[in-house]
């Protein structure tokens, strides 16, 4: 069983382009095109893998971050920002506000996965954990 991931991306392009990579490799994602819609679908479907644009109109990806990770019914979720924030400590403050790691925009359909990979939980942990979702 694959991991189950959450996409919030309020850039339609993006969405969809990550949404096919996803499809691609065997995942059927969910998707949310604002936080607060984000933060609705993550406490439903209590995701392995949160993929969160940061800048996003009305609650923000930070802002998601932090309610994601505050709240205990997801507290092993993973949370991984996909910015385009590269400027010199952009990476440090990502994960100092709690992002488990980020994937880097302009989206590269050829690193993508190899990227996300790193993020995903092993097959024997969501085998364990299946039961508890």
């Amino acid at each position: 069983m694959p991991a189950s991931i959450l996409v919030v991306e309020d850039n339609e392009d993006n969405l969809n382009l990550i949404d096919y990579l996803l499809r691609a490799h065997g995942f059927t994602p969910r998707l949310a095109r604002s936080g607060t819609e984000g933060l609705r679908l993550a406490l439903a479907q209590r995701p392995d893998v949160v993929l969160l644009d940061i800048r996003m109109p009305g609650l923000d990806g930070y802002e998601l971050a932090a309610a994601i990770k505050s709240t205990p019914a997801l507290e092993r979720t993973l949370v991984v920002a996909v910015t385009a924030s590269a400027m010199v400590g952009d990476p440090e403050r990502i994960v100092a506000a709690g992002f488990d790691g980020y994937i880097q925009k302009p989206i590269d359909p050829e690193t993508f996965m190899a990227t996300l990979e790193q993020f995903l939980p092993p097959p024997a942990a969501l085998a364990r954990v299946g039961g508890e979702r």
